[in-house]
């Protein structure tokens, strides 16, 4: 086999010119590792939209029924089950001027609206003919008949000519909807997360200071106190949350005192078992034998060594924990085990839609909607965290 030499003219090479500012110009920039977290949380793009959401919900929760005139308890039987957007029609009487409504389809009922979607009030029939199934009402001398003898139901003047809609409107007096007892779906919805917000914060506050502090000490002194303390946990851990909340219903006499309760005893022995395999593994790394050789204190090497390395643990396992408590809640508010009547909730929303899902299906869909949304959003920044958390991800 023959070599082959190429000879190569040395005009055709040039040093390439460095100097130490190129140097620090190629380099990249130097990060602490909570300015790294920020900068990869930034740029994860369904984690920032989660956290957005979480924050718009915080906020609606804390001040939007301060915005309304509504409450969530104040009942009107004549404008039940009222949906957000309607179909209004128009009718123009020759002695009166013009008349706008709309018919809900749910119960036969004609309300009068303004053109821009204002509920004006319910308008009563003058006559009823069940023999035709109509409801004949008067505009002036004009006459609109409720036509329900085919359904859906419809609109037809005198002469059984159709009345002609001049398209939907956004319900501007109740921008939700109402459900069956005329209460406003919107406000109903916000107080709802103020239960479910409150339900998250207390797991977030029982997982923080009773979790971590619990699963640290057990971590720590291992040993016997270890082996009592985890057994202690397994214990709680295989009782039900169900059982729990009946028996302190039977206690407290009130769902949401008992909810809190009963999350707030069971719910951090999750939390103490991360934070005890992660005071396992780092108890032994020598930065702590060093603290324990400058005589540093059992209380300060937990508060100051161990506890913020395990920050980030912490921190993902608090933010996927959350949801799981606000489903809890809704959970049991749906059995009839959550908050009591008239309190709003997003699990006693569902239970209340469901009895007339195939009539007015929106009145499920937005507290089905809040939930999903809000464990999602929580999940999602769950995640974020996480990855933004590991050193190993770091690019």
């Amino acid at each position: 086999m023959t070599d082959i030499h190429v000879t190569v003219p040395k005009e055709k090479w040039a040093p390439v010119d460095r100097g130490a500012q190129d140097a620090e110009f190629i380099a990249a920039p130097s990060l602490t590792y909570w300015q790294d977290v920020r900068q990869r949380m930034w740029r994860n793009k369904p984690a920032m939209a989660s956290l957005a959401f979480i924050i718009l919900l915080i906020l609606a929760a804390i001040f939007g029924p301060m915005l309304t005139h509504h409450t969530y308890y104040d009942q009107d039987l004549k404008l039940s089950n009222i949906p957000p957007i309607f179909e209004v029609y128009k009718t123009e009487p020759t002695d009166a001027s013009a008349q706008y409504m709309f018919l809900n389809s749910g119960n036969f009922k004609l309300y009068e609206v303004a053109e821009n979607g204002e509920i004006l009030g319910l308008v009563r029939a003058k006559r009823k003919d069940l023999m035709k199934k109509q409801h004949i009402y008067v505009f002036g001398d004009a006459e609109v008949r409720v036509d329900y003898s085919q359904l859906p139901a419809t609109l037809v003047d005198g002469d059984g000519n159709a009345i002609e809609s001049i398209g939907y409107r956004w319900n501007q007096t109740n921008w939700f909807g109402t459900d069956s007892l005329g209460r406003d779906v919107l406000v109903r919805q916000l107080y709802g997360a103020r239960i479910s917000l409150t339900v998250a914060f207390v797991a977030a506050m029982v997982n923080f200071f009773i979790g971590v502090f619990y699963g640290g000490i057990a971590g720590y002194f291992g040993g016997n106190v270890d082996n009592v303390m985890m057994r202690i946990v397994e214990i709680i851990a295989t009782i039900p949350l169900t059982l729990y909340v009946i028996l302190m219903m039977v206690v407290f006499q009130s769902g949401f005192l008992s909810i809190i309760i009963a999350i707030g005893s069971v719910f951090w022995v999750d939390m103490a078992r991360i934070v005890r395999g992660q005071m396992l593994s780092l108890k032994n790394q020598d930065y702590v034998a060093a603290a324990k050789t400058m005589g540093a204190s059992t209380k300060r090497i937990l508060t100051r060594h161990l506890l913020p390395n395990t920050m980030g643990p912490i921190l993902v396992t608090l933010t996927l924990l959350i949801p799981s408590a606000i489903f809890i809640e809704s959970f049991m508010s749906f059995i009839g085990l959550g908050v009591s009547v008239p309190m709003a909730s997003w699990g006693t929303l569902t239970a209340e839609a469901v009895e007339t899902l195939r009539a007015y299906p929106h009145q499920l869909f937005f507290p089905a909607a809040a939930i999903s949304l809000t464990m999602f959003a929580f999940n999602f920044l769950g995640d974020g965290l996480r990855d933004a958390l590991d050193p190993r991800l770091r690019k």
